[in-house]
């Protein structure tokens, strides 16, 4: 029949559940990459040949509160890329994906530990 549209039939990738599931795995990508690039930059800030002249404690933890804002902003615009490479290797394994936990208690930040 002319002008008439056919609908095809909801396949399982386009279900509600499967992508709420696929939401949730991205965001559990970010959060993971969130994580990796804290951990990479604290690394990098250890790799120090000497200290500096005002360094203390209180500027140590300043720090690493801005080395953690700073992984969490590179993670939401995705340019380091490790969100995308885990969701490309769960696209091409379907039915391996885990179902996605609750996000905080998946990717827990540490606790500051007073000095």
């Amino acid at each position: 029949m002319i002008g008439s549209v056919t609908t095809p039939a909801a396949s399982p990738a386009t279900t509600p559940a499967a992508s709420a599931q696929k939401a949730a795995l991205a965001k559990v990508a970010k959060d993971f990459e969130a994580v990796f690039l804290r951990q990479m930059i604290g690394s990098m800030r250890q790799a120090t040949l000497a200290d500096g002249t005002f360094d203390s404690s209180a500027s140590d933890q300043f720090r690493d509160m801005q080395d953690s804002r700073l992984a969490d902003s590179m993670a939401a615009t995705g340019g380091f890329g490790v969100a995308q490479l885990l969701l490309k290797q769960f696209d091409a394994h379907p039915g391996t994906a885990p179902v996605a936990a609750p996000a905080a208690a998946a990717v827990a930040t540490p606790p500051v530990l007073p000095l």
